[in-house]
């Protein structure tokens, strides 16, 4: 195969990874063919549908590069070639939008959560603590945005992907969130646009 069949082959390959459906990726454990993440497959099955797509996007931004248009309300992940991989995302309500430039600073897999000082501030009722896990509100994913309390995140509530409804965090579909973790590294730039 020469190098334009291959790399033709690879493109085809990333076209068809997006438009398969998640159910389709179910890791199998060989030994006892059972599911190797029944909590990630389940959050899977329950998921709305993804608007995850392969768009033109200008050249402005490097590839690797986060941008988020709360605007919009989709993220995008750049991949060069005036390409990118766009989803939909849930943003600040108002009084919470914000805009910036930072970078990831560090990745988990389903985070514990701690609500802030100033959340807890304004509810009371929230636990102090939350063990990481398919109730958590963080979801499946989180990658924390540079020194600041925000973080893209999944959500166990994708009714609110498209909507304007946190405390400033970034929300996408846990199938979502776990594409994109597992494309970001930490060190990756996160533009936030209004």
């Amino acid at each position: 195969m020469g190098r334009s069949r291959a790399a033709q082959y690879g493109l085809f390959c990333v076209f068809a990874a997006l438009a398969t459906p998640a159910a389709a990726f179910t890791a199998i454990d060989p030994l006892t063919r059972r599911p190797l993440y029944p909590q990630e497959d389940a959050l899977r099955a329950q998921a709305a549908p993804s608007a995850r797509a392969i768009v033109a996007f200008g050249s402005r931004f490097g590839p690797g590069t986060i941008v988020v248009s709360t605007s919009e309300r989709h993220l995008y992940y750049t991949l060069g070639n005036g390409q990118a991989i766009r989803y939909g995302v849930g943003v600040g309500r108002p009084g919470f939008e914000w805009a910036g430039t930072h970078s990831i600073t560090m990745k988990r897999e389903w985070p514990d959560w701690r609500p802030p000082a100033q959340m807890l501030r304004r509810r009371p009722d929230l636990p102090r603590y939350m063990r990481g896990g398919p109730d958590n509100p963080l979801g499946a994913r989180a990658l924390y945005i540079g020194s600041t309390l925000y973080r893209i995140h999944g959500s166990n509530e994708p009714e609110t992907i498209g909507e304007a409804v946190s405390s400033g965090c970034i929300r996408m579909t846990n199938d979502d969130v776990m594409d994109l973790y597992s494309r970001a590294r930490v060190g990756t730039r996160v533009v936030v646009q209004r």
